[in-house]
């Protein structure tokens, strides 16, 4: 996965009262399917007089439709689970579990009720939760004389790219990283304009979530 995307930045919570059921939404960042599993046994054991906890998460990229689940916990199939992934999914937003707590007051809400009610909460939260961008970058090691640094430092700033360490002997040793999307071009311009001779070496990958 290169493509940068938006994470839930902090949790968030929405509750209301639907014909006397109390229903409280949870909204929290988990980073994949074990993280999102341990909130939810974590909201369990916190509200375990509750009659349901569905839940619905995203754990990488809203696009990557393998990391993803819900469960209507006893509800009628696909009255809650399902309703909540689709306002997830809608967020563009990842990295993300969401789960809903009932207390029920004993009167039936229909199919048609359920999916609004496990739903709305999420439509309440999701237009204006905080985010931050996940980018995705690889680290290069690479060597040049003093007077190519402006060159080197033109072509990062065009690429997404930046100094992370500069080491000044005879020869200048850098440690550099460059946004994933932007490598290649990164690789021909470095080429281009350093006449094939500063050579970056690809040493590791990192991520950087910002905002």
């Amino acid at each position: 996965m290169n493509k940068p995307y938006l994470i839930l930045k902090e949790a968030v919570f929405f509750q209301e009262e639907i014909k006397k059921s109390r229903f409280l939404t949870f909204l929290q960042p988990a980073k994949g399917k074990v993280e999102a599993m341990q909130f939810l046994a974590d909201i369990k054991a916190e509200h375990k007089d509750a009659r349901h906890h569905c839940w619905a998460f995203i754990g990488g990229s809203p696009k990557d439709s393998v990391n993803m689940g819900c469960s209507d916990d006893g509800e009628p199939k696909g009255t809650a689970g399902k309703p909540m992934l689709a306002v997830l999914q809608g967020s563009n937003v990842g990295e993300m579990v969401a789960v809903v707590v009932r207390y029920s007051g004993g009167i039936k809400l229909g199919t048609g009720g359920l999916v609004r009610a496990y739903s709305n909460g999420l439509q309440q939260l999701c237009p204006s939760m905080p985010t931050m961008e996940k980018r995705f970058f690889e680290q290069f090691q690479l060597q040049c004389n003093y007077a190519q640094m402006a060159t080197l430092e033109h072509i990062l700033l065009a690429h997404s790219g930046r100094l992370l360490e500069v080491d000044y002997q005879q020869s200048v040793q850098a440690l550099i990283e460059v946004d994933r999307e932007q490598v290649s071009l990164f690789k021909q311009k470095l080429q281009s304009l350093m006449q094939g001779q500063v050579i970056a070496k690809k040493i590791n990958s990192s991520v950087n979530e910002l905002g």
